[in-house]
């Protein structure tokens, strides 16, 4: 455990900050997981204590591990009371702009003056997030991948006034957590999801203009290119609404057409078939 960050709170108990937060306390950090929603808050530490038992069956964890890392996780609802003496907060929230500059904004205000301030986006500008708030070199990117406890990269993106050595120490952070941290700079989309967002939307128009059927498809991307799942699938387990939303961030930063969402992929998205999480996507589940 690195001792600079050894108090850290988590926004968001859902998919991506329940995740984090496991990762967190296994490694033996104090995590405060905060959900305004106290269903989703039990939910979340619920998720945390199946996958912990998934770690115990496959022999990575035993009993005493589990029960360690659930006592380091403290569940609350209240964001000051969560981040008031916390040195590290890692927002988990929906990829949603204006939701995510609410956020900062109140972290600055309720966050010790030396907090680093942590945003797992996935597309959306660290520059931006940070220039909400008074402290903008204290500000960094921390993109985890889902499952975060299973996934090993974490994309560590510096904003235009994040200092070297902000970068440097959650680059060290990422290692202790035993992640593979890759600095990329703050442009959309950064590494990952400029180039694995306009493969899923080629996919999708593939099959919007009728060239090859789902299955297809994903069938030639898993045999022909080694994938170890098709970009229909996968685009179903990352979130069709997520896709979409990342697909925007990309067009609106970049002016490009080939990053506009394909039309099939906006009216999946609108008749609220978001993919895996409500059970109809590509597939069915």
């Amino acid at each position: 455990m690195i001792q600079k960050f050894a108090k850290v709170a988590v926004i968001g108990a859902g998919t991506m900050g329940n995740g984090i937060a496991h990762v967190f306390a296994q490694a033996g950090y104090q995590v405060n997981l905060i959900e305004k929603n106290e269903g989703n808050l039990a939910k979340g530490l619920s998720t945390i204590e199946k996958n912990l038992d998934r770690q115990i069956k496959k022999g990575i964890l035993d009993e005493a591990g589990k029960t360690a890392t659930m006592a380091r996780i403290h569940g609350l609802t209240g964001l000051a009371e969560g981040v008031g003496d916390r040195n590290l907060v890692v927002e988990a929230a929906t990829e949603n702009i204006d939701l995510k500059l609410s956020i900062f904004r109140s972290l600055d205000e309720l966050a010790p003056a030396g907090c680093i301030l942590a945003t797992n986006t996935s597309s959306i500008s660290i520059t931006r997030i940070a220039a909400a708030t008074r402290r903008s070199s204290h500000v960094v990117g921390m993109h985890f991948f889902n499952p975060v406890p299973v996934m090993k990269l974490v994309e560590i993106i510096s904003g235009y006034d994040t200092t070297p050595e902000l970068a440097a120490d959650i680059v060290a952070l990422a290692t202790d957590l035993g992640k593979v941290p890759t600095a990329v700079k703050d442009y959309p989309g950064f590494i990952s999801n400029r180039i694995l967002m306009p493969m899923i939307n080629e996919a999708i128009y593939a099959l919007y203009e009728g060239i090859a059927g789902v299955e297809e498809i994903d069938t030639v991307m898993k045999l022909g290119m080694a994938h170890p799942m098709g970009p229909l699938r996968l685009a179903d387990f990352i979130g069709l609404d997520t896709c979409q939303a990342i697909l925007e961030v990309l067009y609106e930063g970049f002016g490009n057409p080939k990053y506009a969402p394909c039309p099939l992929l906006k009216q999946m998205v609108a008749a609220g078939h978001y993919g895996e999480k409500t059970k109809k996507g590509f597939y069915t589940y």
